[in-house]
């Protein structure tokens, strides 16, 4: 196959790359160009639109220019990930080309990290190496930070980026969002020493005749009675929490079914830090019993009927529990609420949400799907269930699970060998996985966060139309996590380019005063 003859006016860019048959796209060429304009720059782009080509382009710029050059990715898969597509894509004899992560021995990695001119890791390998004085940047022209939106706190790509600064070496942070808050898309522009943003969605010219379609449902999906009559029995305890909490002044809220998990995480922490003993303890027991039945209630109303019990079971379970917690398990509601629902699970009956998801994966038979869910208890049932009803489901969930990568890189192995046709998955299957393209993605309910809903509708309509299903349980959290995911997205865009005229503004100021 031969090269399209436009790649060729990246001149020296393009020298590295092995660009036979890879389709030209003007938006990557026009970020490519971009960034050598501009210098360090957040590339922004929706999932599956090739962000990997952009940032191996000015690499291949850097290490033509006799510098090396760093490609991090937050997890060992992706890492993996990357290093096969740069063997298949860059012109670099393989021992040029270095994979570092924790598993290969520290004089390996250290033989490696002195010769080889392109080094793909994950960051936590490379700051421990940087720590330990095993490894040093000062050659290093370019790093391109995949998934940079993690590049904040005490993550291991903020100290990477702080070594790079010092040497005013090149950054290409990657990200298909970078959030929708102000101060911390901020944060990371001053992290990554960011001089440029270039971003782009979906109905951009320069990109809407690369996308394929993507059509998303909204399912609105009703209350069972059993769900009901369980809630009706709940509500009373939180509600009594609350009281206490709002009369010691803690709190100043009327439906306890209606506040934020946020502001409850918010308040425990406020509570630590009050003096008084005797009125610590009060609130605290308060509290902990409102964070527990909030948590159960939501399970109830948004998860079904399982993941509530299971979550009962496991506060039952524990062998040192809270004077807090034992006071809600002795609770008549909530005894009653747990007898209803372990009933309710022995007749069959589950949150109309199942029998809704059934119905739609059975309308994609023969096609692949992933479903995601917030809760391994859910993600349990759905598996079983799914089973039950002749779907071929695999569950897919993470490390803290007790699931090793080896087992995680089977199961996705099998999904893109069509050994199965519908993964459910937890977060573990949002980012940082080479998981293929689907033609159904099933949001087993809404979540507020607009990075990891962005990363989960990008699962389906890469290289074909797609179809997403957002699952919604009426008068729940789900309507209002539903509205704030759709707000968070639009305000994401509007930042993003307000920071960035603030960015040009600076670098004109910059011009200025060193023509001054």
């Amino acid at each position: 196959m031969s090269v399209d003859e436009r790649w060729q006016k990246l001149g020296q860019v393009a020298e590295l790359l092995n660009l036979d048959g890879v389709e030209f796209r003007e938006y990557q060429f026009n970020i490519i160009n971009a960034i050598l304009k501009h210098g360090s720059t957040l590339v922004v782009l929706p999932t599956g639109l090739g962000k990997t080509l952009i940032g191996m382009a000015v690499i291949s710029n850097e290490i033509s220019q006799g510098r090396r050059a760093l490609l991090l990715a937050p997890t060992r898969p992706l890492s993996e990930q990357h290093y096969s597509t740069v063997i298949n894509t860059m012109k670099l004899p393989e021992d040029n080309i270095a994979l570092l992560l924790g598993s290969v021995g520290k004089k390996q990695r250290k033989e490696q990290e002195q010769s080889a001119r392109l080094i793909i890791a994950t960051p936590q390998t490379i700051a421990n190496d940087l720590k330990s004085g095993n490894f040093s940047l000062e050659d290093f022209g370019v790093a391109v930070f995949d998934e940079c939106h993690r590049a904040v706190g005490k993550y291991a790509y903020t100290y990477i980026a702080n070594e790079l600064a010092v040497r005013n070496s090149l950054i290409v942070g990657l990200t298909a969002s970078p959030g929708s808050k102000k101060e911390k898309i901020n944060q990371l522009v001053g992290t990554l020493n960011i001089k440029h943003i270039e971003a782009r969605i979906s109905t951009d010219a320069d990109v809407v005749s690369y996308v394929m379609p993507k059509y998303v449902h909204i399912v609105s999906v009703p209350q069972s009675p059993a769900i009901k009559q369980i809630s009706g029995l709940l509500k009373p305890v939180g509600e009594e929490s609350l009281a206490s909490l709002n009369k010691m002044g803690l709190m100043n809220a009327k439906n306890f079914d209606r506040i934020p998990r946020g502001v409850l995480i918010a308040l425990g922490n406020s509570l630590k830090k009050i003096n008084a003993p005797g009125f610590r303890f009060g609130a605290f027991f308060s509290y902990i019993k409102l964070l527990n039945v909030s948590h159960a209630y939501d399970l109830l109303q948004t998860e079904g009927i399982y993941p509530f019990s299971a979550y009962l079971d496991s506060l039952a379970a524990r062998e040192k529990k809270s004077r807090a917690v034992e006071n809600l398990l002795a609770n008549k509601n909530i005894k009653e609420a747990t007898a209803l629902a372990k009933e309710a699970l022995k007749k069959g009956e589950e949150h109309e949400k199942v029998g809704n998801a059934i119905s739609i994966l059975k309308r994609y038979e023969g096609k692949s799907a992933i479903v995601f869910a917030q809760f391994r208890s859910t993600v349990k049932m759905l598996v079983d269930v799914f089973r039950t009803n002749g779907i071929d489901a695999m569950a897919f969930v993470g490390k803290k699970e007790g699931v090793t990568q080896e087992k995680q890189k089977k199961v996705i192995e099998d999904f893109r060998n069509r050994k199965f046709s519908v993964l459910v998955a937890s977060s573990i299957g949002e980012e940082g996985l080479d998981i293929p393209s689907v033609d159904l993605v099933l949001f087993y309910e809404p979540i507020p966060n607009e990075i990891r809903n962005i990363q989960r509708k990008g699962r389906t309509a890469r290289f074909r139309a797609g179809d997403v299903y957002i699952l919604v349980a009426q008068g729940t959290k789900d309507e209002i996590y539903l509205h704030v995911s759709a707000a968070r997205e639009k305000k994401m865009l509007y930042l993003i380019n307000e920071i960035n005229r603030d960015l040009a503004r600076q670098a004109a100021q910059r011009e200025g005063q060193t023509r001054l």
